[in-house]
């Protein structure tokens, strides 16, 4: 298997708005930032992703991007971000930037002209279409609620949008708009970041003809599912990208890819075929999802959770590779949803940290997972500023009549401001985010839950991630080894072996708030050599092949 950086690498995705804010506005920024980069470095970070920071009306925080080449006022200036860049290559960090170009926003020049005329030279920088029979073109459903299509006056067509309706869809079968977009990629990599997280990477390419999706009984508008995704030119355009632009860099990729299956993924990540480097899957996030999508809440069965991450650490194993993840800035935090986040917060956050952290792949961890940082509840729909949310909220209580208690309790399990609450500085008001009123109320746990705490304490979560990042770098078998599950059928222990020529390691783990035992398998060699580590104190003789599991326990065990 090749060695590179960036599968050696951790990964830490900064939202700017929420990271820390230098001048009072409520908002994070830039400078913020740059005051913060000490901190990360102690960590360990070998890389920062940073979530939009571009020109932006902010309908959808910053992912609807006016002008991909300026940075937005409130975060700061092309000045500021220069320092940052320099700044963060000073600490031997790497940078890597969001490109968002699925769609723009509405307020970007090229849409401006494109809804001027239909012989406008930018009409077919986007998707255009007359409506049928007085009615949209298809009946896609945008992610955001509602129809995907927007009726535009001046010209008596429509839009798609598979977002907000000011996120107009780029479309990609359009050369000029390709070209475009690969001379925008190389301006920032010749200002030297070093890679891109790309939005939704996985839908530029759309069904010819855009035909209708199938239709759900009592439901006006149909997910369009694969007739957006994974289109039939997709590998042709990434593969371009790669052709002029990403092949002349070394730089590091990542798609976010909904609705991706291993076997796509294994075409995107295979080295040999030249596209990305990496994918997020969403599979594993959607367990806990029931028939009716993201906000049907379902408890997790691990059971699901072994068979769908043992798929993919063996699937793209030799092949492609893996993107590890519980959280970023669109998924709840993952000690509230996966974890226990009262009696069992810091044991449990330890845990779930020390599982991904032990597999295949490249870890990210999003700003606050390293301190335990949990889920919030809000009293009011008005106390949330998400666009997703709101849509949602809306289209249940409002127009459908459903209990808006049950509605509020998917927001308090799902919903994506979760993630979004100021980060916890310290216990003074604001959590330290800010000197004035944040943007999004501070989740009231601060007190107790901040990072200047979190630091001092020797035995707390963000000293046993610091922990887990020092041990992947001093263990190639961590990165590169691979990946052999164990106990396939119990549903409270997900425990792994790793191997790597004649190393072995056996990551144990309990799911559950119960004492459980455990029993290494007659058919599993494995010899301890030492507990290299967990979240609770042990005895180094503790035998590994059989034990007793705490509540919320990981061990990591170095064989002989």
């Amino acid at each position: 298997m090749e060695k590179t950086w960036w599968k050696e690498s951790i990964v830490y995705q900064i939202y700017p708005r929420s990271f820390r804010d230098s001048n009072g506005d409520g908002i994070g920024d830039i400078n913020g930032i740059i005051e913060k980069l000490d901190y990360l470095k102690d960590l360990g970070v070998d890389v920062i992703w940073l979530s939009p920071v571009y020109e932006s009306p902010n309908d959808d925080n910053g992912y609807d991007i006016s002008d991909y080449q300026k940075i937005m006022n409130e975060f700061g200036t092309m000045e500021d971000w220069e320092e940052l860049l320099a700044e963060i290559h000073h600490r031997g960090m790497k940078l890597i930037m969001d490109l968002v170009v699925n769609h723009s926003s509405d307020e970007h020049k090229w849409f401006q002209e494109s809804r001027k005329s239909k012989d406008n030279p930018y009409r077919d920088y986007y998707i255009w279409r007359p409506g049928k029979k007085g009615k949209e073109p298809n009946n896609w459903k945008s992610s955001f609620s509602g129809s995907a299509w927007e009726y535009d006056e001046n010209t008596d067509e429509y839009f798609l949008h598979l977002f907000s309706k000011k996120q107009p869809d780029l479309n990609w079968e359009n050369p000029k708009l390709r070209q475009e977009i690969y001379k925008m990629m190389k301006w920032w990599l010749n200002k030297g970041i070093d890679g891109f997280r790309m939005d939704v990477i996985n839908f530029i390419s759309k069904v010819p003809g855009l035909p209708d999706g199938p239709e759900k009984p009592g439901e006006k508008y149909a997910s369009g599912g694969k007739l957006y995704r994974d289109g039939p030119r997709i590998h042709e355009f990434l593969q371009e990208m790669n052709e002029e632009v990403l092949s002349k860099y070394d730089v590091m990729t990542v798609g976010e890819m909904p609705g991706v299956d291993v076997e796509e993924a294994k075409k995107y990540t295979d080295h040999r075929r030249r596209e990305l480097k990496m994918v997020f899957t969403f599979e594993h996030m959607n367990l806990d999802s029931g028939k009716g999508g993201k906000w049907d809440l379902k408890p997790l069965e691990l059971t699901d959770l072994k068979e769908n991450l043992s798929k993919w650490q063996t699937g793209l194993h030799g092949t492609g590779w893996n993107s590890l993840y519980w959280n970023n800035h669109d998924q709840p935090r993952i000690v509230s949803r996966f974890g226990n986040d009262r009696e069992y917060r810091v044991e449990s956050a330890k845990m779930l940290g020390t599982f991904l952290h032990m597999l295949q792949g490249t870890p990210y961890i999003y700003q606050g997972e390293e301190i335990g940082m949990t889920n919030v509840q809000f009293d009011s729909i008005e106390d949330y500023e998400d666009i997703e949310i709101r849509n949602m909220y809306y289209e249940k209580v409002v127009e459908g009549n459903e209990d808006p208690d049950k509605v509020m309790e998917s927001i308090y399990v799902k919903g994506r401001d979760n993630a979004r609450t100021p980060f916890q500085w310290n216990n003074q008001p604001a959590a330290g985010f800010t000197t004035g009123e944040p943007w999004l109320k501070v989740n009231p746990n601060y007190k107790a839950i901040n990072a200047e705490q979190a630091v001092t304490d020797e035995n707390s979560i963000y000293h046993h991630y610091r922990k887990l990042i020092q041990l992947r770098k001093h263990h190639p078998i961590i990165v590169y080894g691979d990946y052999h599950l164990i106990l396939p059928e119990h549903d409270k222990i997900y425990a792994y072996l790793r191997t790597l020529e004649n190393q072995k390691l056996l990551v144990i783990t309990n799911f559950s708030a119960e004492n459980v035992s455990f029993d290494l398998p007659e058919n599993v060699e494995f010899e301890a050599k030492k507990l290299i580590i967990g979240n609770y104190a042990t005895e180094e003789t503790d035998n590994p092949t059989n034990f007793t599991l705490k509540p919320y326990e990981a061990r990591v065990y170095k064989g002989i």
